[in-house]
């Protein structure tokens, strides 16, 4: 199963990712001396992606509800393509708004409906790993964004065009080209899947009614759509935690990816060697996401791992900090070097984590539309973390940072707590309440259901 679905998600990934930052890349290609950005006009770029990728997040999880995974997905892929290939023709700040405006529209409902698809396919208890495979790609995108940009760079003058214009045409064509293939190579759902054997079938779809449970008492799912499902969600304290948590480590995300090119240029280096030592760090990265993940799924437990992840991160700015006051490059580039460590293995962790606490699937697909959703408004804030006039110490975005990683370990230690003391209460009730439901009234229950437990 593994090796039907896996390849082509991360593909998929990579290039959304690589789509997404590589504005970071084209700003230290000239993009901004082209386009004549002066001030926070850059930043402003950055932050109005945001905006319309998180308020359409959510309509298009519901959308994947209704629509075939293996359409959907891939029609919006060759949306946000075409949108990158544009984007290397713009020739003013307005139009490079649009752009990203548009961009944002077309990539919102990747990342939220492949995560949720993900938990269509594997249980919770072996989720993790696959969207740590799914989300590594976002550590090789700023690697290869790196070692592309710093080819297509030396395209400069080509046809008339800037090497910055190329680094988006190019990658643009390129996720066209990946998005015609997804259409005949993506799958549906397990029960429809041509791979599998009815056998097979009947086994996934089994496993995954029992993974709710702690004591075999099988917990069906729902099928059919309700608009009560979507305000469960919007009503679900776990669903707001969740946010806090998800910001607390997509602000780092964004801001690395935005600005590493650029960091580590003002630590004294050419934009050649820039891109290429951005390089590093994502692969070491990815790695660490993998490994993470496939040691959580052993232990059956996600928030320590995650609190390991999160003071990575803390540790890193603190680092970065330290440097940045003393004036020491290598400590500053160590420092980020530490935090991407941190960040990337972080957000699978936290994702597995939520998704596979709330059910039903429909509670589940609006659940993670909103947390993933408004979580990525932290890019937004993040876009304005490094100014131009903070240069080259950065102290005010390192400490910002620093700032949202602490709050992230306060409120992942807050809901491990909350998930012990109430899978406690439903032990010690679970007896008493059990003969008092049916059937149907537990599968309308979802999460609320008191055979369910919550992983921690």
């Amino acid at each position: 199963m593994d090796w039907h679905l896996m390849p082509v998600l991360t593909l998929l990934y990579l290039f959304c990712f690589l789509d997404r930052g590589n504005i970071g890349n084209a700003r230290i290609e000239g993009m901004e001396e082209d386009l004549h950005l002066v001030g926070s006009q850059y930043n402003w770029a950055l932050t109005v992606f945001f905006f319309t990728y998180t308020v359409f997040e959510l309509p298009s999880n519901l959308i994947l509800k209704k629509i075939r995974p293996s359409i959907w997905i891939p029609t919006i892929m060759v949306a946000w393509g075409v949108v990158m290939t544009l984007t290397g023709v713009v020739t003013s700040y307005y139009g490079l708004l649009i752009a990203r405006l548009f961009l944002g529209i077309t990539e919102a409902g990747l990342y939220p409906g492949v995560a949720y698809y993900i938990t269509m396919w594997y249980s919770r208890h072996e989720a993790q790993l696959r969207q740590a495979i799914f989300f590594s790609a976002a550590s090789f995108a700023g690697a290869f964004s790196g070692i592309l940009a710093f080819a297509i760079g030396k395209m400069d003058g080509v046809g008339g065009y800037s090497g910055w214009r190329w680094i988006f045409i190019i990658e643009g064509i390129a996720t066209v080209v990946v998005a015609v293939g997804a259409y005949f190579l993506l799958y549906d759902y397990p029960d429809t899947a041509s791979f599998l054997t009815n056998e097979e079938r009947a086994w996934i779809l089994y496993r995954l009614q029992l993974q709710w449970s702690d004591n075999g008492n099988v917990v069906p799912d729902t099928i059919e759509f309700r608009w009560k499902y979507v305000w469960d969600a919007v009503c679900d304290w776990q669903v707001y935690l969740g946010i806090l948590i998800y910001l607390a480590m997509v602000c780092p995300l964004y801001g690395i990816s935005f600005f590493l090119p650029t960091i580590i240029k003002d630590l004294g280096f050419t934009s050649s060697v820039a891109q290429l030592l951005t390089v590093p760090p994502y692969v070491a990265a990815a790695v660490a996401a993998i490994v993470s993940a496939w040691f959580s799924d052993r232990m059956g437990q996600r928030s320590p791992l995650l609190l390991f992840h999160l003071c990575c991160i803390v540790c890193g700015f603190l680092v970065c900090l330290a440097g940045s006051l003393t004036w020491v490059p290598g400590v500053i580039y160590f420092g980020v070097f530490l935090a991407v460590l941190g960040i990337y293995p972080a957000i699978p962790n936290l994702v597995t984590w939520l998704s596979t606490n709330l059910a039903a699937s429909h509670k589940r697909a609006a659940g993670m539309a909103m947390y993933i959703g408004i979580g990525n408004f932290a890019g937004a804030m993040a876009s304005h973390f490094y100014r131009t006039q903070d240069a080259p110490r950065y102290i005010l975005g390192h400490s910002l940072e620093l700032g949202f990683a602490l709050m992230g370990v306060i409120c992942v230690i807050g809901m491990r707590v909350a998930y012990q003391r109430i899978n406690a209460r439903r032990v010690d009730k679970l007896v008493a309440l059990r003969p008092e439901y049916t059937i149907d009234e537990l599968r309308a229950m979802g999460d609320k259901s008191p055979t369910f437990r919550y992983m921690f």
